[in-house]
Protein backbone atom coordinates (compact mmCIF):
# COMPACT_ATOMS: atom_id res chain seq x y z
CA UNK A 1 0.00 0.00 0.00
CA UNK A 2 1.25 3.20 -1.17
CA UNK A 3 1.62 6.09 1.75
CA UNK A 4 -0.40 8.93 1.76
CA UNK A 5 1.87 12.20 2.75
CA UNK A 6 0.81 15.60 4.05
CA UNK A 7 3.70 18.22 4.31
CA UNK A 8 2.74 21.94 5.97
CA UNK A 9 5.01 24.81 5.62
CA UNK A 10 6.04 27.38 3.11
CA UNK A 11 9.14 29.52 1.54
CA UNK A 12 11.70 27.30 -0.11
CA UNK A 13 11.87 24.49 2.33
CA UNK A 14 8.47 22.91 1.58
CA UNK A 15 9.55 22.75 -2.31
CA UNK A 16 12.83 21.17 -1.48
CA UNK A 17 10.88 18.50 0.76
CA UNK A 18 8.78 17.69 -2.19
CA UNK A 19 11.02 17.49 -4.57
CA UNK A 20 13.11 14.71 -2.07
CA UNK A 21 9.47 13.07 -1.52
CA UNK A 22 7.99 12.92 -5.12
CA UNK A 23 9.85 9.32 -5.32
CA UNK A 24 8.48 7.59 -2.66
CA UNK A 25 5.05 8.53 -3.26
CA UNK A 26 2.63 9.97 -5.90
CA UNK A 27 -0.39 10.68 -3.30
CA UNK A 28 1.42 13.88 -1.62
CA UNK A 29 -0.45 16.99 -0.26
CA UNK A 30 0.46 20.19 0.61
CA UNK A 31 -0.46 22.97 2.60
CA UNK A 32 1.71 26.25 1.81
CA UNK A 33 1.23 29.42 3.87
CA UNK A 34 0.49 32.44 1.86
CA UNK A 35 1.82 35.28 3.19
CA UNK A 36 4.36 36.46 0.66
CA UNK A 37 4.05 40.32 0.41
CA UNK A 38 7.66 41.05 -1.27
CA UNK A 39 8.99 41.00 -4.82
CA UNK A 40 6.80 40.36 -7.77
CA UNK A 41 4.88 37.97 -5.12
CA UNK A 42 3.80 41.20 -3.67
CA UNK A 43 3.12 43.26 -6.66
CA UNK A 44 0.90 40.90 -8.03
CA UNK A 45 -0.69 40.35 -4.72
CA UNK A 46 -1.20 44.22 -4.80
CA UNK A 47 -2.20 44.69 -8.31
CA UNK A 48 -4.33 41.68 -9.11
CA UNK A 49 -5.44 41.16 -5.48
CA UNK A 50 -4.43 37.60 -5.62
CA UNK A 51 -2.87 35.47 -3.29
CA UNK A 52 1.13 35.52 -3.79
CA UNK A 53 2.01 32.59 -6.14
CA UNK A 54 5.87 32.47 -5.13
CA UNK A 55 5.81 29.49 -2.73
CA UNK A 56 2.84 27.62 -4.33
CA UNK A 57 4.68 28.07 -7.98
CA UNK A 58 7.72 26.44 -6.60
CA UNK A 59 5.71 23.28 -5.07
CA UNK A 60 4.13 22.22 -8.00
CA UNK A 61 7.45 22.78 -10.02
CA UNK A 62 8.92 20.66 -7.23
CA UNK A 63 5.49 17.88 -7.67
CA UNK A 64 5.69 18.27 -11.41
CA UNK A 65 7.53 15.77 -13.77
CA UNK A 66 8.63 18.38 -16.61
CA UNK A 67 11.46 18.86 -18.55
CA UNK A 68 14.24 20.90 -16.84
CA UNK A 69 13.80 23.72 -19.75
CA UNK A 70 10.40 23.59 -18.72
CA UNK A 71 11.32 24.38 -15.06
CA UNK A 72 13.75 26.75 -16.23
CA UNK A 73 10.89 28.57 -17.72
CA UNK A 74 8.60 28.51 -15.05
CA UNK A 75 11.50 30.16 -12.57
CA UNK A 76 12.94 32.60 -15.12
CA UNK A 77 12.87 36.11 -13.87
CA UNK A 78 13.12 39.04 -15.83
CA UNK A 79 16.09 41.10 -16.02
CA UNK A 80 14.61 44.81 -17.16
CA UNK A 81 11.78 46.60 -18.08
CA UNK A 82 8.51 47.27 -16.78
CA UNK A 83 8.46 43.24 -15.86
CA UNK A 84 12.05 43.14 -13.79
CA UNK A 85 12.23 40.85 -11.36
CA UNK A 86 8.64 39.14 -12.31
CA UNK A 87 8.45 35.20 -12.46
CA UNK A 88 7.23 33.54 -15.84
CA UNK A 89 5.53 31.19 -13.23
CA UNK A 90 3.79 33.44 -10.81
CA UNK A 91 2.92 35.69 -14.30
CA UNK A 92 0.89 32.38 -15.13
CA UNK A 93 -0.53 31.65 -12.03
CA UNK A 94 -2.02 34.87 -12.26
CA UNK A 95 -3.23 34.94 -15.88
CA UNK A 96 -5.26 31.35 -15.03
CA UNK A 97 -6.67 32.67 -12.34
CA UNK A 98 -8.21 35.61 -14.17
CA UNK A 99 -9.05 32.96 -16.95
CA UNK A 100 -10.89 30.25 -14.44
CA UNK A 101 -11.91 32.83 -11.98
CA UNK A 102 -10.39 31.82 -8.70
CA UNK A 103 -6.93 31.14 -7.45
CA UNK A 104 -7.53 27.42 -6.25
CA UNK A 105 -9.41 26.77 -10.25
CA UNK A 106 -5.90 27.89 -11.63
CA UNK A 107 -3.76 25.92 -9.39
CA UNK A 108 -5.53 22.86 -10.56
CA UNK A 109 -5.51 23.78 -13.86
CA UNK A 110 -1.65 24.81 -13.78
CA UNK A 111 -0.89 21.61 -11.84
CA UNK A 112 -2.59 19.42 -14.35
CA UNK A 113 -0.87 20.25 -17.39
CA UNK A 114 2.67 20.04 -15.34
Amino acid sequence: MEKKIVVLGGGTGISTILRGLKDYSEDISAVVSMSDDGGGSGILRQELNILPPGDVRRCLIALSNTDKTMRDLLNYRFKSGSLKDQNVGNILIAALTDIFGSFDKALLEMSSVF
